[in-house]
């Protein structure tokens, strides 16, 4: 079994105390977001000189701002400091993202991502790529020495799956329960990857943890902390897939044994990887993650 920990916002020295207290549980990896705060890569290079061997990851990084040249410039020099040990976490952002406070285009999402990996992938694996689609172009090649970069995509929806299966290492998702892993994300992807003729895909599954002795008080934490994500609709769609109101409900929280079992049955229905977001009683947490390894 593979656990992680997610850990968003904060100063660049908060992200690499909560990196030293993964690693020093013997968790497997430790990811971060780009989103409206420090920047991840940025972040992750810092915590790689100061947090040996544990796996170093971006959950997620949004494609449409950064040309996937540089992208792959700025992760390939953090896979360098890192020694090999980065995955690159990407995905499309949110409309109201894109559109509402960046001022571009989310047109055609699919054809974005698929364009986007065609220049990104043998970038990252080190080669030249050259490239001419609707919206994005390369012809380049990067000198910068480092092992080739993993790439995850953030993926829900069918079609995008299928891009991650046939183009990508795997998936990660975020706010998707169990049931809906089963039956939706882990059976897609797979069907992808193996009709590709590619290796078994990742399948890199976060969500919100808290030990604790006081369930309702944490979902009530966790219904007011994570409520902009019952809102979006790529995560609504899977919550209502899964069957529940809101965040809240996919959360893992409870005694430590609840924990543990909830995390099991992520595993178990399909997931690769768990990633927990710890939103209280941390230490906890965190040493409750750590007994799992």
């Amino acid at each position: 079994m593979r656990v992680g920990v997610f850990a968003a916002g904060g100063t660049v020295s908060e992200i690499v105390s909560a990196a030293k207290g993964t690693a020093a549980r013997g968790l497997n990896s430790f990811w971060t977001p780009q989103i409206f705060q420090v920047d991840a890569l940025t972040a992750l290079a810092v915590v790689a000189e100061q947090v040996p061997d544990i796996e170093l990851g971006t959950f997620v990084v949004p494609t449409y701002p950064r040309h996937p040249m540089a992208l792959a410039a700025q992760a390939l020099t953090v896979q360098q400091v890192s020694g090999g040990r980065l995955t690159l976490g990407i995905g499309l952002s949110h409309q109201i993202v894109i559109e509402s406070m960046l001022g571009m285009s989310y047109g055609k999402p699919v054809r974005h991502l698929r364009e986007y990996l065609s220049i990104l992938m043998p970038l990252v694996r080190q080669e030249a790529v050259g490239f001419e689609g609707e919206t994005l172009t390369a012809n380049v090649a990067l000198d910068i020495p480092a092992d080739p970069i993993p790439v995850i995509v953030a993926a829900l929806g069918p079609q995008l799956l299928k891009v991650a299966g046939t183009r990508a290492e795997g998936t990660g998702t975020w706010m998707t329960g169990p049931a809906t892993i089963a039956s939706h994300i882990a059976p897609t992807i797979n069907a992808a990857a193996e009709a590709a003729g590619r290796p078994a895909p990742r399948v890199v599954a976060g969500l919100p943890v808290a030990v604790t002795d006081d369930p309702t008080a944490a979902r009530n934490i966790a219904a007011e902390n994570f409520a902009v994500y019952g809102q979006l609709p790529s995560y609504k769609a899977m919550l209502d897939r899964e069957g529940v109101a809101g965040p809240a409900d996919v959360a893992i929280v409870g005694s430590a044994n609840v924990v543990r079992a909830g995390i099991e049955k992520m595993i178990e229905s399909g997931v690769t990887e768990f990633v927990a977001a710890p939103f209280m009683n941390e230490e906890a947490t965190l040493d409750c993650l750590g007994s799992l390894i």
